[in-house]
């Protein structure tokens, strides 16, 4: 039996052992050289050289995790890699956000709420757990995944082949720790800057046919939002935060194994205040208030879980999974300053519950034909309440054809519940042409049912040409259906807010639709050297039904909308450099996300908006021209048990959009920070691993705003943290 062995996605592993991010064109699949006791499938394995065949299961392993990455490689696509050494080499390590992470590869825009961008889209993005996509939560100011849990994690953009659908500004793909991968514990402790403090602990390892990891960590600090405010200081803006996720695995035999990922995430928010703000209204005769003190809070809770049975049998190689996905989203606002300030006081809670079923294969039908299919099937079910005090609009005793705010409360509820199904299948060849060009095309299918039915048949093409090792070309086309999140306010909600301050400016609701769009890529990864890397990626896309996201009052989250029509063109450049103790990076993009003509969810936007977006092209309120990232790493006694490496690392961005005449006119000054780490090895006698770690986050104390609170969907102003220090000590056990 001829064997695929290292996929695209195994490739690229190889080039990110220690910086930040690598990006490459997946390549098409190419044979790999093999271990040296391996079983092949379809046969016994072959017999282990200990007693306990401990050996022999760990080689049986590894090589179903490759199988399962030949199931789903990126071709075509662009992708960019962190290693476990590559994370570590960012602004605080492990224990960073994801986001933060991500926002060293290309292209990645940094927004507030933690919130990120990848070429030019607000959100879209898709997360993988060992292939498995996990559906999208309501979860805002946390993100559910830590760097903590990746063994590997890769940004997949671009083209991307048929199986990636539903969610296509990227693909996060995480390869989840295992006990072989991560053998033993590790405790830790990371204190520093705006009272923080976060513990963690990991422990996996390996009995006879079962493979078992767990991890947890928890995050308490005085910065859980970005400050609307340049202070240091940030009012009432304390969080308690805990993240945890458990992986177990079972050999049922050579070719066959059994998984379960379960997880979850708890996260509790104060909304920051911004002092010397004036009320708007007056309640019951109050019309004074200081706004330092008011007392607006947010829970948010995710849990999910993942079964997979992953089957390899000589040319045939599939998984099959099923998912369930729960999360919460909880509102409670100050009751007399939310009335003040904004007119409405609410007490909400959103729900969703998600469950699926999820199918990939793969089958090498011939020397050059390599079939690929999948289907998925998911239902989800979200809820919403919400109880309500605002103030009724009167008759102004000046004007009796006029109505003006009252003073005195009064009270309404509104609530709904709605049910969606997606359905999905697709198939693709990858067609080996000749030697240096491969071809993979095919479509998928997408169909939605819930607020809206609507479906699409979507083909794929991409085309790699190889003309030598070091040189890589590419050229793809995708056609795009990505549905809106379900959780969109019904007619019905608007309806109840009648004749009060939480009446919208008009009731046009038109119901959220599907993006459809067509997507063209390109590019070229050159290794000019041994070590170094150099690449550029240029995209354009225009979409129909443009998805948008905005925030409009309380409870803090993204409410979706349309844009008629919207053009994203942009480029990337990038480079790395990874030889010996050294480790460089850098990259730079490009992007402009032009829209026209909001087409629903009107009620968010006043009058005068609607007619001018309706009427001109504007920027997207998302969109950053310039976005750029470098870091360099050295490692000092390499290989030592004194090993030390010193880190420095920088974002830059040209500034999000904010309106000043008109909407989204103008862009928020340029920024740039400058970030430093050296990491420690100390040797401990009887000690399986010591180690400290020390970050200066925003070295020069740089104050850079990311929002300004003007803007079409923008909400709030924030402001990107001042300098920062942090210190962690790790121990291995």
């Amino acid at each position: 039996m001829k064997r695929i062995g290292v996929s695209a996605l195994a490739l690229a592993a190889g080039l990110s052992a220690a910086h930040p991010a690598s990006a490459q064109t997946s390549q098409p699949s190419a044979p790999a050289a093999q271990p040296p006791v391996e079983a092949q499938p379809g046969s016994p394995a072959p017999a282990a050289p200990d007693p306990s065949g401990s050996l022999a299961i760990e080689v049986v392993g590894q090589r179903l995790d490759r199988e399962r990455a030949e199931i789903q490689p990126s071709l075509g696509a662009t992708r960019y890699d962190f290693s476990k050494t590559a994370i570590s080499n960012t602004p605080l390590g492990e224990n960073a956000t994801l986001n933060q992470v991500l926002l060293r590869a290309p292209g990645v825009v940094q927004d507030g709420f933690g919130q990120i961008h990848v070429r030019g889209d607000h959100g879209s993005l898709q997360y993988r757990l060992d292939g498995v996509q996990l559906p999208e939560g309501l979860a805002l100011f946390s993100s559910i995944l830590s760097p903590r849990f990746a063994d590997q994690l890769s940004l997949i953009t671009g083209a991307l082949p048929a199986q990636y659908g539903l969610r296509t500004a990227g693909v996060v793909d995480i390869t989840v720790k295992s006990g072989t991968t991560n053998p033993g514990g590790e405790a830790s402790m990371m204190t520093g800057s705006y009272n923080w403090l976060q513990p963690a602990l990991q422990y996996g390892g390996r009995s006879d046919k079962f493979d078992y990891f767990a991890v947890g960590q928890y995050v308490s600090n005085s910065i859980g939002i970005e400050n609307p405010t340049s202070s240091t200081a940030p009012l009432h803006d304390d969080t308690a935060q805990w993240y945890a996720l458990a992986k177990l695995t079972a050999l049922v035999d050579e070719n066959t194994r059994l998984s379960f990922i379960g997880g979850g995430a708890s996260a509790r928010y104060q909304i920051p205040n911004v002092p010397g703000q004036v009320p708007a209204f007056t309640v019951n005769g109050i019309s004074d208030w200081n706004s330092a003190i008011l007392d607006q809070r947010q829970w948010e809770d995710t849990y999910f879980g993942i079964a997979s049975l992953q089957k390899s049998y000589q040319d045939f190689n599939l998984q099959l999974s099923g998912f369930a996905r729960y999360s919460k989203l909880s509102y409670q606002p100050d009751a007399l300053g939310d009335l003040l300030y904004n007119g409405l006081a609410p007490w909400s809670q959103r729900s969703s519950f998600a469950v699926g079923a999820q199918g990939d294969a793969s089958w090498k039908i011939a020397p050059s034909h390599t079939l690929r299919g999948g289907f998925l099937v998911q239902r989800e079910r979200v809820t919403s309440y919400s109880q309500n005090n605002a103030l009724p609009l009167v008759p102004d005793p000046n004007d009796p054809t006029a109505l003006i705010p009252g003073t005195d409360p009064v009270g309404f509820t509104d609530g709904s519940e709605i049910v969606g199904w997606t359905y999905s299948v697709y198939l693709q060849d990858e067609w080996k042409v000749t030697p240096t060009v491969t071809v993979n095309f095919g479509a998928r299918f997408d169909a939605i049912s819930g607020q809206t039915s609507e479906n699409q048949v979507s083909p794929r093409i991409n085309v790699v040409w190889e003309p030598t090792p070091q040189i890589s070309m590419r050229a793809g086309y995708s056609r795009y259906f990505v549905p809106a999140p379900l959780n969109q306010v019904g007619f019905g909600s608007l309806a109840v807010r009648t004749g009060t301050t939480a009446e919208p400016e008009n009731f046009q609701n038109d119901p959220v639709k599907a993006e459809r769009s067509d997507y063209f890529d390109v590019g070229l990864t050159v290794k000019p050297l041994d070590g170094l890397t150099v690449g550029f990626a240029g995209y354009y896309k225009f979409a129909e039904n443009y998805l948008d996201k905005g925030q409009f009052g309380a409870p803090i989250q993204l409410a979706s909308f349309n844009y008629a029509n919207a053009q994203v063109k942009g480029f990337e450049l990038y480079a790395n450099y990874d030889k010996g103790p050294w480790s460089l990076y850098g990259n730079l993009a490009w992007s402009k996300v032009s829209a026209t003509n909001i087409t629903s969810a009107q009620y968010n936007f006043s009058p005068g908006d609607l007619s001018y977006i309706g009427n001109y092209w504007i920027a997207a309120d998302h969109d950053q021209g310039w976005t750029g990232s470098a870091g360099a790493a050295y490692i000092f006694n390499s290989g030592s048990e004194w090993a030390t490496r010193v880190s420095a690392d920088m974002l830059f961005g040209s500034g999000l959009r904010t309106s000043i005449v008109t909407p989204n006119d103008t862009s928020l000054p340029a920024y740039a920070t400058l970030n430093l780490s050296v990491t420690q090895k100390v040797p401990i006698s009887g000690s399986k691993g010591t180690q400290i770690r020390l970050d200066a986050i925003n070295v020069t104390d740089g104050i850079y705003q990311l929002r300004t609170g003007e803007g079409v969907g923008v909400g709030a102003p924030q402001y990107g943290m001042r300098r920062a220090f942090f210190v962690t000590l790790a121990q291995k056990f």
